[in-house]
């Protein structure tokens, strides 16, 4: 694992190597949630937390 990447982002997986979901708010929490790995632990959980509620929302939308 390089420390650029978090292991549970990898090559052929959006956020790993610059490939894209094809929705713009799954992908950009994609990149927060990677991003979030480089974090201390503490400093995790709102970004967590702001990514799970883009993901609610967002699965919320399709049923609109």
């Amino acid at each position: 694992m390089s420390e650029a990447q978090p292991e549970n982002v990898g090559a052929g997986q959006p956020g790993g190597n610059g490939e894209d979901t094809g929705h713009p708010a799954v992908d950009a929490v994609l990149r927060s949630l990677a991003n979030a790995a480089r974090l201390a632990p503490a400093e995790q959980i709102a970004e967590y937390e702001a990514a799970h509620q883009v993901l609610q929302e967002t699965l919320a939308s399709i049923d609109r």
